[in-house]
């Protein structure tokens, strides 16, 4: 089992820019792909950016790419994402989730999700 607890997010005016954590905890040797989602009100949840186990590789939604980066730190276990030149059309709960396959931008692929975290952002 894996456990993945979320912090960051908050409140920003439009322009500025958040950071969100995800710390994964118990067998993190079966996790490869780390991945990040968004569910706006009303809107199902989509794929944001993932980042496998080396870090090599990344994926971004082509809505934010550019402006948001993930990365990774193996020795704490934890996934990061950071947000610039937020906008409102960002807004939603944003979910941190970690993958036992290789990395995609498929939800259904993840198999744990962390407890999601606010992301607001006024114009």
């Amino acid at each position: 089992q894996v456990r993945l607890v979320q912090s960051g997010g908050g409140l920003v005016q439009a322009g500025g820019s958040l950071g969100l954590s995800c710390a994964a905890s118990g067998n993190i040797f079966s996790i490869n792909a780390m991945g990040w989602f968004r569910q706006a009100l009303g809107k199902e949840r989509e794929f944001v950016a993932a980042i496998n186990w080396s870090g090599r590789s990344t994926y971004y939604a082509d809505s934010v790419k550019g402006r948001f980066t993930i990365s990774r730190d193996n020795a704490k276990n934890t996934v990061y994402l950071q947000m610039n030149s937020l906008n409102p059309e960002d807004t939603a709960v944003y979910y941190c989730a970690a993958s036992s396959g290789v990395v995609t931008t498929i939800r259904s692929a993840y198999n744990y999700w962390g407890q999601g975290t606010q992301v607001t952002v006024s114009s």
